[in-house]
């Protein structure tokens, strides 16, 4: 059983951006529904849980980049001080032990090993940027034919295939995302989310975000619920910050206009084209980027491939 370290969540299916869009963009009621269903509270705590307190973040800069230096090392000596023994995988748990991270002791690396262990993080950063964003392994591609890539090779959530663990798509999934579930990694047609990440044009250059870029989304658009493009930071993995409220639109932002024959073509770049404003996305000159395709309610042209969504095509 959990013990006093543990916490409990109660969440909904969808998140409140999720359920706003669903909920006809009425972003009060996504907001009520997710307070009305989400708790986080201690385990012990479970017989009597207190009032979740919700912190509005809309329009607030904050941090959520791990560090990329020594000091990830004690980022994570400090969850393991805080959180029960066995409260992570002990291969993970040893790994950390091995280099001095251990629960009730001081981490206190001398001048060697902080020189070595400095010398990792550079490594290991570059070492999984490059597998996020210069991918070999072939089943990582969701298409043959497209830049299009997927962060769920295997479909499993613990990146099992055969009794293998394939480590490097670990890497790839945890070093550009966060948080995995079974249902993210085995979608079922008509519920949840499917995701596809891009960061090169249809000639297989990197995205710059001086340039200007047009992709286009063949009709019908495989989706029960909506679809949407969200732009990252290549250097952060965090949302590209720019002169637009979100980094992105969907298929119920306002202004958005389809083509006649039902397909939409979204545009990238630093300015919106003339007569493109309710289709554009506003990248950042200097700024590598990347963005998620996701579609929420996936149908099954997606999961045949029947349904490809363009590369990325430069305009100028």
């Amino acid at each position: 059983m959990p013990n006093e370290g543990y916490f409990i969540v109660r969440s909904p299916t969808y998140t409140v951006w999720q359920l706003t869009r669903i909920m006809n963009r009425d972003l009060a009621a996504g907001v009520q529904q997710v307070k009305d269903t989400m708790r986080v509270y201690p385990w012990a705590q479970r017989d009597n849980p207190p009032k979740t307190k919700f912190v509005n973040l809309s329009g607030l800069k904050f941090n959520t980049v791990h560090a990329n230096n020594f000091e990830v090392y004690e980022e994570l000596n400090a969850v393991i001080q805080k959180e029960p023994g066995d409260a992570l995988p002990a291969e993970l748990v040893g790994t950390l032990a091995s280099i001095g991270i251990k629960k009730g002791q001081p981490f206190a690396p001398d001048d060697r090993m902080r020189a070595i262990l400095t010398d990792a993080v550079a490594v290991g950063n570059a070492t999984a940027r490059a597998i996020v964003f210069a991918q070999r392994d072939r089943r990582g591609f969701y298409y043959p034919d497209r830049q299009w890539k997927t962060n769920f090779i295997g479909g499993s959530s613990e990146f099992y295939d055969n009794g293998e663990r394939m480590l490097d798509s670990r890497v790839l999934f945890h070093y550009y995302a966060s948080g995995i579930t079974p249902a993210m990694a085995q979608p079922v047609v008509g519920k949840g989310s499917v995701y596809a990440y891009a960061e090169r044009d249809a000639n297989g250059d990197y995205l710059d975000g001086g340039k200007t870029y047009r992709i286009t989304l063949p009709a019908p658009i495989p989706m029960k619920d909506f679809w949407s493009f969200m732009v990252y930071d290549n250097q952060s993995r965090s949302m590209l910050e720019t002169d637009q409220k979100s980094a992105g639109l969907d298929s119920n932002s306002r202004g958005l206009v389809a083509n006649d024959d039902g397909s939409y073509t979204i545009w990238f770049g630093p300015k919106a084209p003339k007569g493109k404003e309710g289709n554009w996305v506003q990248t950042m000159p200097g700024k590598g980027w990347n963005t998620l395709l996701r579609l929420y309610g996936p149908l099954q042209p997606w999961f045949d491939k029947t349904w490809k969504p363009g590369d990325f095509e430069l305009v100028k």
